[in-house]
């Protein structure tokens, strides 16, 4: 998750989203070691009240919340990161809402899934998986 944010080069003050944020892992480390605020949109309710539960033990309710709902449905038109650990096929999906909703030179980050038809700006191998870094608009591929 670290190497996620630091590819991402998320920055003190920054606005993180992560869509599909699980137990919260990436939204927490962002606010924690990276002093960003973060966002994460889940939608299993036993996973968003079990990450509500750590943001408020770590004191961290004033940097991060997590909501429950689809995130296809969530406005993060104020994000300047976002995060996706999401299929290829759940990435194709999403791909549109990220380019519509977004502003230009939003990084968006996926944990070992491409975004079909985009060119990452930069990827970063890892032992068994691969970070792939987007910038938009995206760099289509011809």
């Amino acid at each position: 998750m670290r190497k996620m944010l630091e590819l991402a080069e998320l920055r003190s003050g920054e606005l993180l989203y992560d869509l599909g944020s699980g137990d919260g892992r990436i939204i927490i480390m962002a606010a924690k070691e990276f002093g960003a605020h973060a966002v994460g949109i889940e939608l299993r309710e036993d996973l968003v009240q079990f990450t509500r539960k750590k943001i408020e033990e770590l004191g961290l309710l004033d940097r991060v919340k997590v909501i429950h709902g689809d995130l296809m449905q969530a406005d993060i038109h104020d994000a300047d990161v976002v995060t996706l650990y999401l299929t290829t096929t759940a990435n194709e999906k999403v791909a549109p809402k990220l380019e519509r909703e977004l502003r230009p030179g939003v990084r968006i980050v996926s944990f070992c899934f491409r975004m079909p038809g985009w060119e990452p700006a930069k990827t970063m191998n890892l032992e068994t998986r691969t970070l792939y870094l987007y910038t938009l608009p995206p760099v289509k591929v011809r």
